[in-house]
């Protein structure tokens, strides 16, 4: 028989029986939750599943196949007697040596014989010990093949446990093996059946409390499951796991500076930052402070990875070298994706990277709604943002150094998110700084720390050099509050304020072309300003025929729009697939997988918009890319129009590039207007420009007489209004407009009567 022996601690559990330190095993009850418990649970299950036996409700009770199996093989007869049991126990279970076979009988003989001495009859004792039989060869042949081994059988119950099965599990534990019961619901049911617990001893340890809502052993079970295919995801674990923001003060930069061993001590952690600073503290003052954060940095040996205002897209060839291949499930592709991480230098530090790599993804995989694609291009800017900041992060890392990754500006879309939490597991310091309340940050994070100031600054680049230092006075600060007071949804915008803007083509009457023509955009219907882009309602039309065939006031109508933003066209074609284009040579090389090669064409020697201010520049390539897009001319991505679209749109007239420079989105905008009294159509290059300047915020109307389709010709489908306001004349001369009255009182006293003089 073996005694029961109390514990000094649970890692006793787990010794061989020949080094505790009394000779014995354990019988214990778990009726309470902490920390420790949980982590001696999840061993003491995977141990229990190797060596024995994990319950969870009910030893199932022999059924009337066992019971007749059992009465086959072994009769009915019963002996309160150590040589009966010995010799039963032989015959029913065979594989146990004689060592087992004592030590069973022994402790089946005590159990039962504390049962005669508690009154029972030997009917009684018959009926518990068949019971006790039949469980043992059913449900516990492998544990009682393993008593008296170095390694103890271990046995884990969960629930309330039963007056026999209690008498059960001493009976093992008597022979041999340790019992843990673990009870969620409390110690009473127990204490019924032993009210001294002279049976089994109750688990105490500081810091118990109850336990967690739901905690069962299938809880566990999933927990231990999903541990071990994470196992197989990540390889080998790190040593080492991040300690973010638990040790930082709440003292924004400062605490980034605090020396990597001053952080902690526990060997087990690196101790990281992640942080974003929204706003700041006093603006005369800001950007001398982060100059001198990165030069004291610096100095320290930790130079920071700067970024501004944007994370520039991973490039063709970066993404192209990433390996991969397709994937049926997110768990396949972070295993896959995770061996591009490759950091020879360090292993340890490689073995982080991945794991965090995992850990991301597998958390990133619940924002995309199961969209693997989708999912799958997140990860490869991921990994090829990795790749580009890698080396200057972290070369010659160890546990006494710590990079630091500073954004100003903050996070712009998902994918920049994605890359900033991933960031956070690593041994580095995030920092990212939004000093510009204006902009907003797209990051969430749990464990992100973040700091919020009240005063907003206008930063684009980070001061890294003297010269970068702009530092401004409390009367240049105190004017642009001004503007922010009468600027900021009032109605009012001050010159050039937004930078980008959509058109939206007016549905209006004819009529109404006059009244709007000369108007500004911030006056006409559906203009709008969201997130600092501009919604632009322009006029895109053609006027069919004339009106009461009255040329006169035809052409006095014409008159009163030529403006001095409008560029007047008197004839088609505009443009020739003949004239002079210096663009047209290189415009192959310019598009690669329907996107424009932007910096390509800038920097290229025939780009002559580099005179314009850089955000019409940046006006001008995103219209061109939504007239690629939108395939609004025909032919694009089908036999070449491509190539005259961006030909055409990078080789405009310089009335026209004026026109755009000096072009506020909120104010008038620049008009076109056509004039065609013959047969001539537009040709390919004059619908292409027409198109692109109505998406870029003109005004175009097109005057046609005749009422012929002279203008539809290349278009992939039918964008502009046409209005058909009287009878077609033919063969009219455009007249010198400077010579025709604007005086237009009969058209007014028309349209506002509808009748004649």
């Amino acid at each position: 028989m073996f005694e029961h022996k109390a514990l000094d601690s649970l890692d006793d559990f787990f010794l061989e029986y020949g080094k505790r330190r009394e000779q014995g095993v354990y019988f214990y009850r778990i009726n309470g939750y902490n920390r420790h418990i949980r982590e001696f649970l999840g061993r003491y299950y995977e141990e229990a599943g190797k060596t024995g036996a994990v319950i969870e409700g009910k030893i199932p009770n022999p059924d009337e196949k066992n019971l007749a199996y059992y009465e086959e093989i072994m009769g009915m007869q019963f002996q309160l007697g150590m040589g009966f049991l010995i010799s039963s126990l032989q015959k029913w279970l065979p594989r146990m040596n004689d060592l087992q076979r004592r030590n069973v009988a022994a402790s089946i003989y005590d159990t039962l014989d504390v049962m005669r001495r508690e009154g029972k009859n030997d009917n009684m004792l018959r009926n518990a010990f068949i019971k006790f039989m039949c469980w043992l060869y059913y449900r516990f042949e492998c544990v009682v093949s393993r008593l008296g081994a170095q390694r103890v059988p271990k046995i884990l119950y969960e629930g309330r446990v039963s007056n026999y099965e209690l008498k059960f599990f001493c009976v093992l534990s008597g022979a041999g093996c340790d019992i843990v019961l673990l009870q969620c619901q409390g110690d009473q049911g127990y204490l019924a059946l032993d009210p001294g617990s002279r049976l089994s001893r109750n688990l105490e340890l500081p810091g118990m409390g109850d336990f967690p809502q739901g905690f069962c052993l299938g809880s566990l079970r999933k927990e231990l499951e999903d541990r071990a295919d994470a196992e197989r995801l990540y390889g080998a674990a790190p040593a080492l796991s991040a300690c973010t923001n638990a040790w930082i003060e709440g003292k924004g930069l400062s605490d980034v500076q605090k020396p990597v061993r001053a952080r902690g001590q526990d060997e087990r952690f690196f101790y990281n930052c992640f942080l974003r600073i929204e706003g700041v503290e006093d603006r005369l003052t800001y950007p001398g402070e982060l100059y001198h954060f990165q030069m004291d940095m610096a100095g320290a040996g930790r130079k920071p990875v700067v970024v501004e205002n944007e994370l520039a897209p991973p490039t063709n060839e970066e993404i192209g070298a990433i390996r991969r291949r397709p994937y049926r499930d997110v768990e396949q592709m972070a295993a896959d994706l995770a061996a591009n991480i490759v950091y020879a230098a360090n292993m340890e530090l490689q073995r982080i990277m991945r794991r965090a790599f995992v850990d991301s993804v597998l958390e990133e995989a619940a924002s995309v709604g199961g969209n693997l694609n989708r999912l799958t291009n997140r990860t490869i800017y991921l990994l090829c943002w990795l790749r580009r900041f890698q080396d200057a992060l972290f070369r010659r890392w160890d546990r006494s150094r710590m990079g630091c990754f500073i954004y100003l500006g903050g996070c712009r879309n998902s994918n920049e998110a994605f890359f900033m939490r991933y960031l956070s597991r690593l041994p580095t310091d995030v920092v990212i700084l939004v000093p510009d309340l204006d902009r907003k940050c797209c990051l969430q994070a749990d464990s992100l720390y973040v700091m919020h100031f009240g005063e907003s600054l206008q930063m684009r680049k980070f001061p890294l050099e003297s010269a970068d230092l702009q530092l401004s006075t409390a009367a240049y600060h105190a004017e642009r509050e001004l503007d922010a007071i009468m600027y900021q949804d009032t109605g009012m915008y001050r010159n050039q304020q937004y930078q980008k803007g959509v058109s939206a083509a007016l549905q209006s009457i004819y009529e109404e072309i006059a009244i709007l023509w000369d108007q500004e955009l911030k006056y006409r219907p559906n203009f709008d300003v969201a997130d600092s882009v501009v919604t632009m309602p322009v006029i895109y039309a053609k006027v069919s025929g004339v009106k009461e065939g009255q040329v006169e006031a035809y052409w006095s109508g014409i008159k009163k729009l030529l403006t001095p933003d409008t560029i007047l066209v008197r004839g088609m074609p505009y443009l020739g697939p003949e004239d002079p284009n210096p663009v047209r040579a290189y415009a192959t090389g310019f598009l690669k997988n329907g996107r424009l090669l932007r910096e390509k064409i800038k920097s290229h020697s025939c780009y002559a918009y580099g005179v314009l201010r850089e955000e019409m520049q940046e006006h001008i390539l995103d219209k061109l890319q939504l007239l690629l897009d939108r395939r609004l001319i025909r032919g694009i991505y089908e036999n070449g129009t491509e190539y005259t679209v961006i030909a055409t749109v990078l080789n405009m007239k310089k009335d026209i590039l004026r026109l755009m420079q000096k072009f506020d989105f909120t104010r008038k905008n620049p008009k076109m207007v056509f004039i065609n009294t013959s047969e001539a159509v537009l040709s390919l290059e004059d619908s292409i420009l027409v198109t692109f300047l109505n998406l870029a915020g003109f005004d175009i109307v097109f005057f046609v007489p005749t009422g012929y389709q002279c203008v539809e010709r290349h278009l992939n489908g039918k964008y502009m209004a046409e209005h058909q306001i009287g009878e077609y004349v033919y063969d009219l001369a455009i007249p010198d407009f400077d010579t025709i009255s604007g005086n237009q009182r009969r058209f007014w006293r028309d349209w506002l009567f509808k009748r004649g003089d």
